[in-house]
């Protein structure tokens, strides 16, 4: 996490709850409606706790944005697995590559870790393996979007499905310009985000560290 000598921007106001989740929201509080008025409440408890587990994985809460433009944000919640020179095969290049894995109950909205323009998003079909092995960010379902900062330098951040993850949304188009910490996509339901970063960047996590989207700093963009 960032330190208290950090500075930040709010960005007000924004949906407790992701657009993502309404239709599970609604039809899972219509079902305990109805549970428990043909069934009474012990008939109703299990699809209140099915409700809770939809409202709390679809929550999407307000994040403070860094204002140090040389910080790379976290795109999600979760945990680091990886942090190791890597190949980038998107942006075909060797990069730094840090990894997030988010489990079920991380908040899975993701969020744009730099400012930039979009040079190119693409969709990859593949496997379902646990998002927490390695081998998943290149056999996996994965959606690749490729950043531009205004220094050149490319940033290049990867969704990728997991176990059960079967839904990978990106709203984002080659072209458009992002600020940090906007959203850009959600993963449904557990997943992982890869972030390859030029090879001068230098990593503020390490592995085992808890991240939180927008908020926690990944690496620092050291000048050339």
């Amino acid at each position: 996490m960032m330190s208290s000598t950090e500075s930040y921007q709010d960005h007000w106001p924004h949906p407790l709850l992701a657009r993502e989740g309404w239709p599970f929201i609604g039809v899972s509080f219509a079902a305990t409606l109805i549970a428990g008025w043909f069934g009474g409440g012990a008939v109703a408890a299990p699809f209140l706790v099915i409700l809770i587990f939809v409202v709390q994985f679809f929550r999407d809460p307000p994040r403070r944005v860094p204002v140090d433009p040389l910080a790379v944000l976290s795109p999600a919640d979760g945990r680091i697995v990886a942090i190791e020179e890597a190949l980038d095969p998107y942006a075909d290049r060797q990069a730094l590559k840090i990894s997030v894995f988010m489990n079920v109950f991380n908040v899975h909205s993701n969020r744009v870790p730099v400012d930039g323009v979009i040079e190119q998003v693409k969709y990859f079909p593949g496997r379902f393996l646990n998002a927490d092995l390695d081998k998943a960010s290149l056999e996996n379902e994965r959606n690749a979007v490729v950043i531009r900062r205004n220094d050149g330098s490319l940033v290049t951040c990867v969704q990728v499905a997991g176990l059960i993850a079967r839904r990978i949304l990106c709203y984002v188009n080659p072209g458009q310009a992002l600020v940090r910490g906007s959203r850009f996509g959600f993963i449904r339901f557990g997943s992982r985000v890869d972030v390859y970063l030029p090879l001068r960047a230098r990593p503020r996590v390490v592995i085992g560290e808890r991240v939180s989207a927008t908020e926690t700093v990944l690496a620092d963009l050291a000048n050339h």
